[in-house]
């Protein structure tokens, strides 16, 4: 229990009416979660606004409101806050009410189009290797130590984060390591947060649905750099264009990190695999299991990181060179008859598909039939369709175009869309099934002996979103499953 005025400290208040001076039990966004000495904040969402519950709060218990405008029929019983941001009063109430867990951790925040999870998770077991305690907020899971948390957004709601971060510290944590996704940045879910780092990844063509135009959008991922403050530091890809920007106004001390170029971190493949590569970083010969230019970028940033936090270059180099990809990210199988390479990928934009596809065949001998198996989702940027049809179909034999997850639209519709990207010449060499099994299983019957099956778009995710239902689905599970059924 806190009290409010505690509560209130760094919120830009335009407006106070009553008494702030009392005790406050819990706090939320939610007015289906109030409760008697609840705080509600009534927050501006995509679909619904707040400040339309606000009466229902004050019913259900309520003894005060944070709101943009404060009601015209008020309770002489009720305070109410009225602040400029109610997401920015959100976060910063949520950490305040958790004695500012952020700022007891070392919390580092990795953006970007591509690479989030890798990155935030490789660091964590990079840490945790050390012989840190470290908690990890991914689109995959959040973890507390070795406690695993499901994960239901790429960057939880600001109450969430604070909740969490707090736990972790009851848990003995010293570092977080996080994904910052566009959405939440431009949210504010982040705004209460006292970073110690964050690291920008790259940037491409994803979230035009949400963000509108790809302004906004590196806006959003730009928006993380500047709210940094000057004891933190600030890495960024100098071989993407858009690196550069994300350090034009930042605080935080600048760093940055390069395969192709110069940089304060520099690194360079000198063999590759299907099974792992070989690099230079830092002068040092390093063996990892990790494939492809994408991961060389995702392991020179987690080890940039763990030098600006202070760690030593063999420990690090040791540790980092027994890392496993994360769930999803390039996470291969072998079939045990005709030794055919199955890799099921996150891959759900058109540059993230290519580098995946470009990986395969900078690796494949060219004698095997690469076929690959994608979909779009649905209610999301639409543009994106055509030029992931494109790319696969550039770089592929054989392509299968299926159902990823469609929400509430029609999957034949989002295919019809798909195939608007591949020119006339390689339309032989695409199918269309929008029965995500059948098509899986469909890329297993008609491959041969060493071939390789690229299944791209959902990764780790264990179920398809269908009109508003979640059902069971692994691609790792269906592929393996059809393997073994049919003998390859």
């Amino acid at each position: 229990m806190k009290k409010l005025s505690d509560i209130l400290y760094k919120v830009n208040l335009v407006e106070i009416s009553g008494n702030t001076d009392v005790e406050v039990k819990s706090i939320t966004f939610d007015s289906r979660k109030v409760e008697e000495g609840t705080l509600f904040i009534a927050t501006k969402g995509i679909t619904v606004d707040g400040n339309n519950f606000i009466a229902k709060a004050i019913d259900k218990g309520a003894h005060a409101i944070v709101c943009e405008n404060i009601p015209e029929i008020k309770s002489d019983k009720i305070t109410y806050i009225r602040v400029g941001d109610s997401s920015i009063a959100l976060a910063t109430i949520a950490e305040n009410f958790f004695d500012n867990p952020s700022e007891k951790l070392k919390v580092i925040a990795v953006t970007g189009t591509n690479g989030k999870t890798t990155v935030a998770t490789l660091l964590y077991h990079l840490f945790t290797g050390l012989n840190y305690k470290c908690g990890l907020l991914s689109t995959i899971e959040n973890r507390i130590v070795n406690e695993v948390i499901p994960a239901s957004h790429t960057t939880p709601d600001a109450l969430q984060i604070a909740n969490l971060m707090s736990n972790m510290l009851l848990q003995g944590c010293t570092y977080c390591f996080m994904e910052a996704s566009s959405h939440a940045i431009h949210q504010n879910r982040m705004a209460g947060v006292h970073l110690s780092g964050a690291i920008f990844t790259n940037l491409s063509h994803e979230h035009l649905d949400y963000h509108k135009t790809f302004h906004e959008y590196i806006e959003a991922k730009k928006k993380l750099f500047d709210q940094l403050p000057p004891d933190a530091f600030a890495l960024v890809n100098s071989d993407d264009k858009r690196g550069k920007v994300m350090l034009q106004n930042t605080r935080a001390k600048k760093y940055t990190y390069s395969i192709n170029g110069m940089a304060d971190y520099r690194a360079r493949i000198t063999e590759s695999s299907f099974h792992g590569m070989v690099m230079q970083i830092d002068g040092e010969e390093v063996y990892t299991p990790l494939v492809g230019d994408f991961n060389a970028y995702n392991l020179l940033a987690i080890y940039a990181s763990a030098m600006l936090l202070g760690e030593q270059k063999i420990p690090v180099l040791t540790v980092l060179s027994k890392l496993r990809p994360a769930e999803g990210r390039f996470d291969y199988i072998l079939s045990n008859e005709n030794k055919i390479m199955g890799i099921v990928d996150y891959a759900h934009t058109p540059d993230a598909l290519e580098k995946v596809l470009l990986t395969i065949k900078d690796i494949r001998s060219g004698n095997e039939q690469l076929i690959t198996l994608i979909g779009c989702g649905g209610d999301r940027d639409t543009e994106k369709r055509p030029v992931m049809a494109k790319v696969a179909s550039e770089l592929s034999d054989r392509v299968i175009l299926t159902s990823d997850n469609p929400r509430t639209e029609n999957p034949d519709a989002i295919i019809d869309e798909m195939m608007k990207g591949i020119v006339p010449l390689k339309m032989g060499r695409v199918l269309s099934i929008v029965n995500r099994k059948e098509a899986i299983r469909t890329a297993v019957s008609i491959s041969k002996k060493g071939d390789i099956i690229l299944i791209a778009g959902k990764g780790h995710e264990k179920y398809q979103e269908i009109k508003g239902i979640k059902y069971p689905f692994d691609d790792k599970k269906v592929l393996t499953e059809s393997f073994e059924q049919m003998g390859k």
